[in-house]
Formats: C-alpha cells, sequence, structure tokens
C-alpha cells in the first residue's frame, strides 16, 4: 500500500502510518530499529532495494531523506516536504517513508526526522554516498546510536579515513570496513593453526582502496609488525602476505569470489572468499549496535603509517598533491586560464 502526501508534515505523516497499517489490518508494530538513510534522488532506489533486503533479517522503519538542493533563490524560498508511505508488501518488512525536501526544510531534516522516530528504538543513519567527515556533528547524525558511512563511494577516500580518524566518536562505522570481515575471520583463524611469530605483512589490493587500507592498519595494529601496502589491478583486496619465522602465510583472491590459503607444512586449500554486496553489509551493521572499538583502535593507527611498496608509493603521493591541489581549488584558488598558460609559454620562449 503507497500514500502520497504532497506539501505535508510530519504529523500527517504518523497518522497515514497508522491509517496504512490499519488498512492492511496489522495495527501493532513489530520493528525492532530506525533506519535512516540519507542520499540523493540518483542513489535512493539501489539504497532502499539493500534497507529492503537487510530488512528481513532486522524490521525496522525505513526513512529515506532526499535532499532536493536547488539553485534558484525563489525555489530556495518555497520550502516544502512530500512523502510516500509504503506499508505492507510496497514497503517490504516493516515500513519505507521517503521523505523529500526542497528549500529551507533541507537545513532543517532533523526536525522532519524526529517525530518520525519509533519511540525506545535504536537509530542507525547510513549515508550511502557523500558522507559527512564528521558524522556526530551531523544534525542527523546526532539523532543515532549508530552512524554508518562508505568512504569507497567517496571521491578522496583515503582523505576521509584520516579525516575520520580525528573526528571518531563511539558508534561511528564505515561499509569499508563491513567489507573487511570475512578477512579479518580467515586471517585470525589461519594464525590459529601455527606457532609462529609473524615478521612483515603486505596487503595488495586496488589503488586507494578504502578497504584495503584498514585492513593494513588493523594488521599492524594488531601484530605490532610492519605493513606493506601495494597495488593490485584488483577486484578489490586480492591478496595478504605475511612472513613468519616458520615460512609464509597467504590467503590469495584474484578473482573476487574463490580465495586460496597456503601455509606453510600445509596443503594449499580453496575458501569461499566472495565480495558482498550492500544490503549483506547494512544487515551485519544492525546486527551489533554497540561502539566498534576495534574498528576505532584501526582507524586511528593512520594510514600514513603504512609502508607503501614499488610504483604505489610514487602513485600514492602524487594522489596527495592532487588532493592538495583540488582542496585549493574548493577555497577559491582557480586553474589557470588558457590565456594565462599562453603567456607563460611565450614569456619561457
Amino acid at each position: 500500500m503507497k500514500i502520497d502526501l504532497t506539501d505535508t508534515t510530519s504529523s500527517k505523516i504518523n497518522k497515514s502510518l497508522v491509517q496504512g497499517r490499519r488498512a492492511i489490518g496489522t495495527p501493532a508494530v513489530g520493528m525492532v530499529l530506525t533506519l535512516v538513510i540519507v542520499t540523493d534522488e540518483e542513489n535512493a532506489y539501489d539504497a532502499l532495494k539493500a534497507a529492503n533486503e537487510a530488512a528481513r533479517e532486522h524490521p525496522s522503519r525505513k526513512l529515506v531523506v532526499i535532499k532536493r538542493v536547488s539553485r534558484s533563490p525563489r525555489d530556495r524560498a518555497n520550502a516544502r516536504l512530500d512523502a510516500e508511505v509504503r506499508v505492507g508488501v510496497d514497503a517490504g518488512t516493516g515500513e519505507t517513508v521517503v521523505l523529500r525536501l526542497y528549500g529551507d526544510v533541507i537545513d532543517h531534516a532533523q526536525s522532519v526526522v524526529l517525530p518520525l522516530l519509533l519511540p525506545d528504538a535504536p537509530v542507525v543513519v547510513w549515508w550511502p554516498v557523500n558522507g559527512p567527515t564528521n558524522p556526530t556533528s551531523d544534525p542527523l547524525g546526532a539523532l543515532a546510536q549508530r552512524r554508518v558511512t562508505d568512504s569507497y563511494a567517496s571521491e578522496h577516500p583515503v582523505q576521509d579515513l584520516m579525516a575520520r580518524a580525528d573526528a571518531y566518536t563511539p558508534g561511528d562505522t564505515d561499509l569499508a570496513w563491513t567489507r573487511i570481515t570475512p578477512w579479518r575471520s580467515m586471517l585470525a583463524a589461519a594464525l590459529d593453526q601455527v606457532a609462529c611469530e609473524v615478521t612483515s605483512v603486505e596487503v595488495a589490493g586496488e589503488e586507494f582502496n578504502p578497504s584495503c587500507e584498514l585492513l593494513g592498519m588493523w594488521l599492524a595494529d594488531r601484530l605490532k609488525v610492519p605493513v606493506t601496502r601495494t597495488a593490485s589491478s584488483g577486484p578489490g583486496l586480492t591478496a595478504v602476505r605475511m612472513e613468519t619465522d616458520c615460512g609464509p602465510i597467504v590467503l590469495d583472491r584474484a578473482d573476487g569470489s574463490l580465495a586460496t590459503l597456503s601455509i606453510e607444512g600445509q596443503p594449499d586449500r580453496a575458501v569461499a572468499l566472495k565480495r558482498r554486496d550492500t544490503a549483506e553489509l547494512i544487515a551485519e551493521e544492525l546486527r551489533r549496535l554497540d561502539p566498534d572499538d576495534t574498528y576505532a583502535s584501526a582507524l586511528r593507527f593512520g594510514v600514513e603509517r603504512l609502508g607503501y611498496g614499488g610504483a604505489y608509493a610514487a602513485r600514492a603521493k602524487s594522489g596527495a598533491k592532487a588532493e592538495a591541489r583540488s582542496e585549493g581549488d574548493s577555497e577559491g584558488k582557480s586553474a589557470p586560464t588558457k590565456e594565462s598558460a599562453a603567456a607563460k609559454k611565450a614569456a619561457a620562449k
């Protein structure tokens, strides 16, 4: 069942939710949390689809906040809230409210969302794209016990990791960290099988992939050994090689689905290590709503303390310079025009 509301209020949306539940014959509320999804129109469909699949495991009220930013001052002055209420089959497990904010209402999204939260239930805020550097300082993030970002969707993922390390607050997490859960479990299980001392680690994966960086930071933080980060063609994280005094331990995944675990003195074995979709990642994050101390420790270790091997070091430095230039441009430093470039060339001649 779908109910469309134009130029509405939070009170009318709540009434529509009650009417919708009564209409389908389920007046009781059997949801365990409120999931607030902050996204744009382009990514709203995929984010809501992933949330609906995760809701099969965690029945929830899903509030999709879409900020319709307009550059026109006239449209900016026309504050409006449109909503689409979905209950029953159209909402999957739980309830769904799609909120489209226009004009000055965008600056007060927390006032729209607050009356729609389930009473006495935890709140999780998820930014599928364009997450804030400091999720806790965001008005919507301040309402939540758990704040989920995805640095992989960022333009400068490594820079975002460094910024979030400085602004970390218990309850913050990132899907780049969730993606490496199977890798961390497999590596920990491999070390449990041998009585060896790890001397160094090499992590190979796509360039500037935040999951690769986080895995390297986690290994360096836990094992207290040098970790070298190298680039590969992917997809994603491709290999981890741990040098020990008993021989190397290698976990290699070249195709993104099946990995090979090699331990000195043991036969190689194939292990399932497929790349998971967003619905599985969100479902994992919703299983535990307490602060992730392991993530906090790895994040605070710092990307800059990782070693960069081979040509990846030069590319990492050039990437950092490019990010610095982009920051300078955003602060008002305009790029040189064609006329100025031609003048410089003439002066050089």
